[in-house]
């Protein structure tokens, strides 16, 4: 009988896991990296080793330290949580031979269809459709590249192993492919420790469904419906559901069917989820993913099951405690990934320190990893939290959900809270006609957007804010004068109102707002000038690090933060970054180098493709970075020559650091 587990794993899922186990009576420990000393799951748990250093495989991916530490902790049992080594083959196996239970399916069924290539022949093999491509993972690139070349565009590289879009790319051109395959390779081998890849036919717009199975381990096995995965960018899903809306009756019970044929098929043991694509009324086998999956919390919340207990239970007991007729769908459930990256910029990570990250009246249901004041590194996801919101029809839920993400806030780091609402909104997400390649292809024809202009309470209440931090900064000035020092307003200068020049000047990119102040009022209140608009303002500090601000008779609080240069606010009406500078007959220009290459965020340099004196042409790749598991291209501006590299591979660069420079032709 299992007494106590080690979770191997950081995060979220680690923080959700300890929750069930304490709940069953289950003792329960952790691991961390060097850089994961203070994470939450670290504080949260209680009870944690250090396996190593920051990059995984050091730590999280290092079979030695895992299996040390779980008998340093008097550990009986170990869970994987989802990604690193929790579709190892040879991790289950040490374990086994360690005297240790895993948690999950067993060795010989992980190496059966815990790789794309082998599951998709064992899916075959039992009738289930498959896509026509490749049968088998390759490692040599000039194999991919001959194989690609005779085949009709668009194919679909993937990885053997693992999953969320890691080593994916869609081959619409034979124009770069063999750097294209290069990286997907390098990117597979470092998210997995493994670069095959297999070839398959791309299908462009269809739908991504997964069926969650449960199996005992000697050829039983049942479905716990299916979840929608459709709404993703790069591969990687934003928003899941369940169940999935629009299905025909005979489609959804093909499909559920298909999946527990696979799974009895493989005598699974555990939980898994069984993946498809659909276009119309057809369906093809896509992979099997052998352990918990990121979006499991809304079949949760449609079958009322606890996954992660059910998990624990087969693990223990050998059979599955509940049968088909059993599990029963009620209502509906959406479920929305919470990531610190600038979906504006196309989805580009973001690092450095949450400062505030509050979800206390958010409504629904969270699952985090982090608390204000932790850290989003570049060696892991990025992911924040994930929202869950549960009602009796799918449009509430849906509803539940935009709400929820509402009245979150989080500052510190750029994050796709809005772009969250806002695709909760599209009309094809309210109506589900999506596919899978929906938000890439808006992205692509929108581009790199320009900031929204924030609100204009938000630009008074940093206005105000930046008032606050001048003065504090500055020693005490007199009675006469502290205040109009800051503000350009002079004592017995007339009525109160705005002075005639600007003292401030607020921006959002490339766009200003020139702000003016008057003298406050007898209630602490002052009118603004922001650009053309003039409003009667006041700023009051509440408990938790919450302000209210009064704006022309409106009352809204925010939360804010940052100091006399930059000021992050987040309220009902959205989040807001602006800087602050202080007008002096107009704000400086932005400086910019000509030829620089900085780095876009902080990461690791992993290839430098391009030596001094080169020519590079416009858009060539001359540096390629490494951050949240995903490769990022620093290219030439313009054509020309590299005139110095201030980088080599393995360096960890900071965000905006120069990389290199290039002179133009």
């Amino acid at each position: 009988m299992i007494k106590k587990v080690l979770i191997a794993n950081r995060g979220e899922i680690a923080c959700r896991i300890a929750r069930t186990c304490r709940k069953l009576g289950l003792e329960v420990a952790t691991v961390h990296s060097s850089a994961d000393r203070l994470a939450r799951h670290v504080r949260e748990i209680g009870e944690s080793v250090e396996l190593g250093g920051a990059a995984p495989s050091e730590s999280y991916l290092n079979i030695e330290a895992i299996i040390a530490a779980a008998r340093r902790v008097g550990a009986d049992a170990v869970h994987p949580g989802y990604g690193f080594v929790s579709e190892n083959a040879d991790f289950v196996r040490a374990l086994e031979a360690a005297g240790l239970t895993f948690i999950g399916p067993r060795a010989e069924t992980i190496e059966r269809v815990g790789g794309k290539a082998s599951a998709k022949r064992e899916a075959a093999r039992l009738g289930v459709p498959v896509i026509p491509g490749s049968e088998s993972g390759m490692t040599d690139p000039a194999e991919v590249l001959n194989l690609v070349r005779g085949m009709t565009l668009p194919v679909l590289l993937k990885a053997v192993a693992g999953g969320g879009g890691r080593g994916m790319a869609v081959i619409d051109t034979l124009d770069g492919l063999e750097g294209r395959i290069e990286s997907a390779m390098r990117e597979a081998e470092k998210s997995f420790g493994n670069g095959e890849l297999i070839v398959e036919r791309y299908l462009p717009q269809v739908r991504h469904l997964e069926v969650q199975v449960a199996g005992d381990g000697q050829g039983h096995a049942i479905h716990l419906f299916e979840r929608e995965c459709t709404l993703q960018r790069r591969h990687q899903k934003v928003i899941e559901e369940a169940p999935s809306s629009g299905l025909s009756p005979q489609l959804r019970a093909a499909l559920l069917a298909d999946a527990v044929k696979l799974a009895a098929g493989v005598n699974y043991r555990g939980l898994g989820t069984v993946e498809f694509v659909v276009t119309g009324e057809e369906h093809y086998f896509l992979e099997v993913n052998p352990r918990l999956q990121v979006e499991h919390p809304v079949t949760e919340e449609v079958t009322g099951l606890d996954l992660v207990e059910l998990q624990l239970r087969i693990a223990d007991t050998g059979r599955l405690p509940l049968a088909q007729a059993d599990v029963k769908c009620t209502g509906h459930a959406f479920e929305a990934r919470l990531c610190a990256e600038d979906a504006a910029a196309g989805f580009l990570p973001a690092t450095g320190r949450l400062q505030v990250v509050d979800f206390s009246r958010a409504g629904v249901r969270i699952e985090s990893g982090v608390d204000s004041g932790d850290e989003i590194s570049p060696h892991y996801d990025s992911m924040i939290a994930k929202l869950i919101a549960h009602a009796s029809d799918r449009d509430s839920a849906r509803r539940a959900l935009v709400a929820g993400l509402r009245e979150s806030t989080v500052i510190g780091l750029v994050t796709n809270l809005e772009f969250l609402q806002e695709l909760l909104e599209w009309p094809e997400t309210r109506d589900a006609t999506f596919h899978t390649r929906l938000i890439d292809e808006r992205h692509a024809q929108r581009g790199v957007l320009a900031p929204a202009a924030p609100p204009l309470e938000h630009l008074a209440a940093a206005a105000l804010h930046w008032l606050a931090q001048r003065r504090a900064e500055s020693p005490a000035l007199g009675c006469w004068t502290l205040w109009d020092n800051f503000t350009g307003w002079r004592l017995s200068s007339g009525p109160i109102q705005a002075a005639p020049q600007p003292t401030l000047v607020l921006k959002v990119g490339a766009t200003e707002w020139p702000v003016r102040f008057s003298a406050r009022d007898v209630h602490g209140a002052c009118t603004l000038v922001i650009g053309e608009q003039e409003v009667n303002t006041s700023l009051q500090p509440l408990a938790a690090g919450r302000s209210l601000l009064h704006c022309d008779g409106r009352a809204l609080e925010l939360t804010i933060r940052g100091d006399a240069r930059q000021v992050e606010l987040a309220s009902a009406l959205g989040s807001s970054v602006l800087t602050a500078q202080p007008y002096l007959g107009g704000a400086a220009g932005d400086a910019a180098a000509s030829g620089q290459l900085g780095a876009p965020m902080m990461g690791k340099v992993v290839a430098v493709k391009a030596a001094v004196g080169e020519t590079v042409s416009v858009g060539q790749t001359v540096i390629v970075l490494e951050s949240m598991k995903m490769e990022l291209h620093v290219t030439a501006p313009f054509e020309g020559s590299v005139s110095s590299l201030r980088c080599r591979v393995g360096d960890m660069v900071e965000r905006h650091q120069v990389l290199a420079e290039v002179t133009a032709a």
